[in-house]
């Protein structure tokens, strides 16, 4: 059980939306369900009314409880592996392959895959998502990292944490950016209209601060391929970033234009290029390296033709 207590310094703001706002990594519906199961408490009041006003110096307490674990088969789905060892694995991900299996997708997910390649793997870091450190968009495709102990799954989230793990990525993007680099530094969270999506939302209404770092790699047209590191590991993160700079990820269908281009490709035309980390174990550095999709070299060529 997780407990959070938050303190109103606004007016006026339903209960439903000020939790939702403030804890940007549960969903308005999922809030609304805790508020229903008598898990939100007002002024050390159970509230279960999702309309209710709340006011500064108002004092909420939420009560979130464990999720329910999940069955978990092993599948044979095939894996593209870039390095093993008995501590971890690096995975290349294919588009369209989930990373966890959650409500409404509970079965050929990476998890899946990894039960069955890894009989060690079940249990460690936690029973729904044994083994994952870090997580990718379905449709995004790339390197990604997965430990085979607990002691190396602990080691490689602090890299996450601490921002010592390097991951880079490779994105085709709409319009070619006037300058040759930059970053972009804006909070992200829910959007406060669609919850199913991220957007640059400021810190004081939920927003948590999010960078990420990009280099023009060629410029092709009407169109650019970009290098991004990213200093910070929110959901969406470059996907909506990118939007939010007027440059879209070619092929995104929530954040992006949805003009054709040409080439039918499986989602957004977004590669995690290159993860670099501490071996947990030995202290080795590990740079793993994931060739790009057939789908993407077919898109830069495809769009290196019209220039």
């Amino acid at each position: 059980m997780t407990e959070i207590a938050l303190n109103v310094t606004t007016n006026g703001s339903r209960l439903d939306r000020f939790l939702a706002d403030r804890l940007s990594e549960l969903s308005r519906s999922r809030v609304q369900q805790l508020i229903e199961r008598e898990c939100v408490r007002v002024n050390d009041e159970i509230c279960t009314s999702k309309k209710l006003k709340v006011y500064a110096g108002d004092r909420l307490q939420v009560e979130i409880p464990p999720a329910e674990p999940l069955e978990l088969e092993p599948m044979e789905i095939p894996l593209d592996i870039l390095y093993e060892d008995d501590h971890l694995l690096i995975v290349n991900k294919p588009a369209g392959l989930v990373v966890h299996p959650a409500p409404g997708h509970s079965q050929d997910t990476l998890v899946n895959a990894l039960l069955a390649h890894c009989d060690r793997l079940a249990g460690i870091g936690g029973v729904q998502r044994p083994g994952i450190v870090h997580r990718l968009d379905k449709d995004t495709t790339g390197a990604i990292v997965v430990a085979k102990t607990d002691v190396a799954h602990q080691h490689l989230q602090a890299q996450i944490k601490a921002k010592t793990a390097r991951r880079e990525y490779l994105g085709v993007v709409y319009g070619s950016p006037d300058a040759d680099s930059g970053t972009i530094d804006r909070p992200i969270g829910r959007h406060p209209v669609d919850r199913k999506k991220m957007a640059v939302v400021p810190e004081d209404r939920g927003g948590r601060a999010a960078v990420t770092h990009w280099q023009v790699r060629e410029r092709l047209g009407n169109y650019a391929l970009l290098h991004f590191c990213l200093e910070t590991g929110r959901t969406h993160q470059i996907r909506v970033h990118s939007a939010s700079i007027g440059h879209p990820i070619v092929g995104d269908p929530v954040y992006g234009s949805g003009r054709s281009v040409g080439v039918n490709l499986p989602g957004q035309a977004l590669h995690a290029w290159k993860l670099t980390l501490e071996h947990p174990v030995s202290g080795e550095a590990i740079a793993a390296i994931a060739p790009l999709p057939d789908t993407t070299i077919e898109l830069l060529r495809v769009l290196k033709r019209r220039q």
